[in-house]
């Protein structure tokens, strides 16, 4: 496994254990698994450059989005973001295959910069038929407050995989780490900010 998602998912694990989420965890581990070969060709052969880490997380459990496993539907918070001590979803390999053109097919206009008031990182291509964004991960709120890609077609300023996070109302477009195995040390660095006592209840 890449050592980033396995020192990101034994922190994740121990976050849990410490803010009373021991049963929830234990739960987790119990009924969860991982994807198939079959995804983890599509998904290459799609996003040819997807990164190892993020590929190990999906080993390790194939979305934590109201995912069924089991016969048992999930919600179950896994990743975080820049935004203080917000939750998000990962995202199934199912839903990151069906959702390959979700950002052109939303955001052109935005990419565009059709829009003087939406704030997007320079480091964000200019030019919507380019782009080439995997969708990772939801938020806690289903996706409606905010959004993270992969991004593997970035300005000539941005570095080719980096994390773009989306931000509802008001709307704004910022990269947040510069890699995903970045993104995954930042919340690493944050101690899992995300996980509380007061959210797993």
């Amino acid at each position: 496994m890449n050592p980033t998602a396995e020192q990101y998912i034994t922190g994740l694990k121990k976050a849990y254990f410490e803010n009373q989420g021991k049963e929830i965890w234990e739960h987790f581990e119990k009924i969860k698994h991982g994807l198939t070969g079959e995804n983890i060709q599509k998904l290459r052969e799609i996003y040819p450059e997807v990164p190892d880490a993020l590929l190990d997380l999906l080993k390790y459990v194939d979305g934590t989005y109201w995912r069924e496993y089991e016969g048992e539907k999930m919600a179950f918070y896994f990743l975080g973001s820049d935004m203080e001590e917000y939750p998000y979803y990962l995202l199934s390999s199912g839903e990151m295959i069906e959702n390959h053109d979700v950002a052109v097919k939303y955001y052109s206009d935005y990419i565009e910069r059709e829009y003087e008031e939406v704030e997007i990182d320079k480091k964000i291509t200019d030019t919507a038929k380019d782009l080439k964004w995997l969708h990772f991960s939801d938020c806690m709120n289903n996706g409606g407050t905010s959004q993270l890609f992969i991004d593997f077609s970035p300005s000539e300023k941005g570095t080719k995989g980096q994390v773009v996070r989306f931000l509802h109302d008001p709307d704004e477009f910022s990269v947040i780490a510069d890699s995903f195995e970045d993104y995954l040390k930042m919340l690493i660095d944050k101690k899992y900010d995300f996980i509380n006592e007061d959210l797993l209840e």
